[in-house]
């Protein structure tokens, strides 16, 4: 299985740039209701994770200014404490699902490193459901998701 088949275009995903302020990441954390956001290179390669974490440790560490005040605070002064690992395009299933497991969304970068979307866990395990109600299987549960990724391969 291709993981375009999981891939939740760049179009698709609200993410943040290196030259926005600490006051468009929370704007666009809010408006999207994500926790996490990916974070991109003016060259589109992705960079790292803004986490709701690494905002709020920031805030902290500026005495919570005002709203207007975070726009002079640049995303890059902000200190990530949990980047999401990306993947590269060509990544198999089990390198993949090895990823879900540990991360929220999966970064996708092409041969540059530029990146192209995401994978989320939901996508996958929507995958993983899809897949145990079409075959039947008569062995244990970690027996039945260790073939569907071999047969996904």
């Amino acid at each position: 299985m291709n993981i375009l088949f999981f891939l939740t275009p760049k179009s698709e995903v609200a993410y943040v740039d290196e030259n926005d302020s600490l006051r468009q990441v929370l704007e666009k954390m809010e408006h999207h209701g994500y926790a996490a956001v990916p974070l991109l290179s003016s060259g589109g390669k992705y960079i790292g994770t803004i986490t709701e974490g690494d905002v709020l440790w920031k805030l902290k560490k500026e005495g919570f200014p005002e709203l207007h005040e975070m726009e002079d605070i640049s995303v890059m002064e902000m200190i990530r404490n949990r980047d999401n690992k990306p993947v590269h395009i060509n990544v198999d299933m089990e390198g993949l699902m090895e990823r879900i497991m540990k991360q929220n969304f999966v970064p996708v970068v092409d041969d540059d490193k530029v990146f192209i979307g995401i994978v989320t866990r939901k996508d996958a395990i929507q995958y993983l459901i899809d897949e145990l109600k079409k075959r039947k299987y008569d062995g244990t549960a970690a027996d039945k998701i260790k073939t569907m990724v071999q047969a996904a391969k």
